[in-house]
């Protein structure tokens, strides 16, 4: 039987944040779009096996661990009984709020008038692909191509996925909680699933190459989460590599060169992810690479005319919500819109214990200069942290600003429930804030949101509240 043919303006391959709000955005500029889902499902790694299921679970085994505490001598006079937990119905939940979200971005495509088509594309040159899907071959050629492939988890050679060594996809949807966890990679999403785990009941240890946690944030910022893991025992090895695993064992050697083996029923590999560039005819395209990325420039074109690129495939960070942005700008530039893609910051947010907001320049990034202003507020002395147990944990906001004009260059924070904050320190970056406006602004009482303030206004010399 011969393939279908379709010439759509518009063809997106991946269907992660960066390719369906392409598509989204595509539709309502009035374009023939067809988007292309061969991986996940639509929402792609984010919403099926990233960013949401993830959140769930950690929210989950937070209620757990708020329970677990009421039963252990009672807290804020609270006590409760011992409480289980059934795994499996945790995951069903989960599962429920994936699927109701799938429903509403297929909602959302269609009234937008583009074209899902299931399957794997293989890319013939820069504009040609074809489809194998359920019911036949399809063959699309388009004007306009925007690749949103997206990313997925790097395997190590010794430690494959398969059987008990997992990557953060199995993670999220296993039936029962492993009694022993060990994680290979103390990044954020081995450290926000490994915490989750242990909130959960299982003796959790995290194996890490790097001299401490988080080794991409400052000590400060990691400091915190560092206690909150030490004092719930959870195993540190620091400076140390994995090895392979077997008989219920994983290999490592430590920071001092000493072997050294831990019992797992369960290994979690999350070592980092990686642009999925292989197994779709990227090679056929003609497209410059930098390095194992796609290259763009600020309008998100790669050296292909009328071929485009976002997302995970275009380099770090890796974050959804800078997909999301990439897919308005590129379906604005085909519109004939006068756009590029030059944010200010890109706010990041590890959902562990406590949370960690970055967005602009760190203290590293400001080393031994002496023109910026830098300040810090604790969370221990304002109210509402304290009225939700969010201050004891060392917990701070801090902002970092030029000595000259007092314009914002970065503001952190670390903290329980800090990553709601991450949206205000990034609009005031885009922005192009000084201190001088965070501080004219009247913060509501009693919120988290007043450390920020009270940074800002110790920055210019006067805070109130230390």
């Amino acid at each position: 039987m011969a393939a279908q043919t379709l010439t759509p303006k518009v063809l997106i391959i991946g269907a992660g944040t960066g390719g369906y709000v392409a598509g989204i955005r595509c539709g309502q500029l009035g374009f023939d779009t067809v988007l292309v889902d061969g991986g996940d499902g639509l929402g792609g790694t984010c919403l099926n096996v990233g960013c949401i299921p993830s959140k769930a679970i950690i929210h989950a085994a937070g209620k757990f661990e708020t329970v677990a505490k009421a039963a252990g001598g009672g807290t804020l006079g609270i006590t409760a009984a011992q409480p289980s937990i059934d795994l499996k119905q945790t995951v069903e939940w989960k599962d429920g709020i994936v699927k109701k979200l799938n429903a509403g971005v297929a909602a959302l495509l269609k009234k937008a008038k583009v074209k899902v088509v299931k399957g794997w594309a293989n890319f013939e040159d820069a504009k040609t692909c074809m489809v194998r899907t359920d019911d036949g071959d399809i063959r699309i050629t388009a004007e306009h191509v925007i690749l949103a492939t997206g990313s997925e988890p790097v395997e190590l050679p010794f430690l494959p996925f398969g059987g008990d060594v997992i990557s953060s996809t199995e993670a999220l949807s296993l039936p029962e909680v492993p009694k022993k966890l060990v994680v290979v990679g103390g990044g954020y999403i081995g450290l926000e699933l490994g915490i989750a785990f242990r909130k959960l009941g299982a003796q959790v240890a995290i194996v890490e190459m790097a001299e401490r946690i988080l080794p991409l944030y400052d000590k400060a910022l990691t400091d915190p989460v560092a206690k909150w893991l030490t004092s719930h025992g959870v195993e540190l090895h620091l400076g140390a590599r994995a090895g392979g695993f077997g008989d219920g064992k994983l290999s490592i050697t430590t920071k001092d060169g000493e072997p050294l083996q831990l019992d797992a029923d369960k290994v979690l590999v999350t070592v980092g992810r990686k642009p999925r560039t292989h197994g779709w005819g990227l090679e056929n395209m003609g497209v410059a690479m930098a390095g194992p990325f796609v290259k763009i420039d600020d309008r998100c074109a790669t050296s292909m005319k009328n071929v485009w690129a976002v997302g995970d495939l275009t380099g770090e960070p890796m974050l959804a919500h800078k997909g999301s942005a990439q897919g308005e700008v590129v379906a604005e530039i085909i519109a004939g819109h006068d756009r590029v893609f030059d944010p200010v910051t890109i706010a990041a947010v590890c959902f562990t214990e406590p949370e960690i907001v970055s967005a602009g320049l760190g203290p590293d990034d400001v080393e031994g200069r002496d023109d910026v202003i830098q300040a810090v507020f604790p969370f221990a002395a304002i109210g509402r942290a304290l009225a939700i147990e969010a201050g004891e944990d060392g917990g701070f906001v801090r902002v970092i600003a030029s000595k000259a004009d007092h314009r914002l260059l970065g503001v952190q924070a670390v903290g329980q429930h800090v990553s709601e904050l991450s949206n205000s320190f990034a609009q005031m970056l885009e922005m192009g804030a000084v201190l001088e406006d965070v501080a004219g602004v009247i913060h509501v009482h009693p919120t988290l949101g007043e450390a920020f303030h009270e940074a800002s206004l110790r920055a210019l010399g006067h805070a109130i509240h230390i």
